[in-house]
């Protein structure tokens, strides 16, 4: 079977690829995955300048899901590149960079810098951050702050560019267009749903700013319905995520017109689940007489 597949210029081996946040920066893995039969692995959150996170607890465990509040807490652009690069550059697999920012300028000058780096050749421009100097509004939010921060980090940035979107939105897909006339190669959507716990003995808020990001097999059915949306609303590829914790899951969005899939929070609970899910891909095309994974994206009649 062949299972490759394309992200504007980006090859893929397969479509399974880890979200950010949920697999530290692949080497944590390695006892588990064999890193080299996925088609890519997204690191960890990276901001211009080092960033603590929230205040614990910023984790709490829901119904078909899991709550964060972490924070993007990373070391920063100039650590990554200095210290994490070196030991994840030779990687047999694509290594892509999550990007994040308070600022359009921390944006775009994070991005430069990861665009130095050789063996790295996509990000992936994380823009449902806080807008400092907009009073706290994430740039995701808005066509206009999504496509003012795309415009900069493209012009700083010469490689493939991922944007991954806000679900947090009335219409995803006006702000995927937004992002793919500035110049975006792909989008990747959704990040995570805002939501809240409470604990009702305490009468206190569980997570400790109150509210975080909800992940999980809870928020696939809302997932499937935006990478739906923007598949048929943009012209770029799609990559798709948000609950997807099996190789049917996988499929789903596949055939809803995502051309590669993120896993993200499922890895916590099976941390070889990625190879479960390209095995499962490989044996559904096979099943179904299909040649390609391509044969199936965007296939739903």
């Amino acid at each position: 079977m062949d299972l490759s597949t394309n992200i504007g210029a980006l090859e893929l081996r397969n479509p399974v690829m880890t979200a950010s946040g949920t697999f530290g920066y692949g080497l944590e893995f390695e006892d588990f995955v064999d890193l080299s039969r996925l088609g890519g692995i997204i690191v960890k959150g990276t901001t211009l300048n080092p960033r603590e996170g929230n205040p614990y607890p910023r984790m709490a465990e829901t119904a078909s899901g899991m709550l964060n509040c972490v924070g993007l807490q990373n070391k920063g652009v100039d650590h990554f590149c200095s210290e994490i690069y070196p030991r994840i550059r030779d990687l047999d697999t694509n290594v892509i960079v999550n990007v994040s920012g308070s600022s359009i300028d921390d944006y775009a000058e994070c991005a430069r810098r990861i665009g130095e780096l050789e063996r790295i050749p996509a990000i992936e421009l994380n823009i449902s951050c806080p807008n400092v100097r907009q009073g706290g509004m994430a740039f995701g939010v808005t066509c206009e702050g999504a496509a003012s921060v795309v415009k900069a980090v493209r012009k700083a940035y010469p490689k493939t560019l991922i944007v991954k979107l806000s679900p947090n939105v009335t219409d995803i897909a006006e702000i995927a267009r937004a992002v793919e006339a500035e110049g975006a190669d792909s989008v990747s959507l959704i990040n995570t749903l805002m939501g809240m716990a409470i604990d009702a003995e305490r009468r206190r808020k569980v997570l400790s700013i109150g509210t975080g990001g909800l992940s999980g097999p809870a928020v696939k059915p809302v997932a499937l319905r935006m990478v739906y949306q923007v598949a048929h609303a943009v012209k770029i590829p799609v990559v798709g995520l948000g609950g997807i914790t099996t190789a049917t899951d996988a499929i789903e969005f596949l055939l809803a017109g995502a051309s590669a899939i993120e896993i993200g929070t499922a890895n916590f609970l099976d941390p070889s689940v990625t190879m479960k899910v390209v095995a499962g891909i490989e044996d559904y095309l096979q099943r179904h007489k299909f040649n390609s994974v391509r044969d199936i994206i965007g296939a739903l009649e």
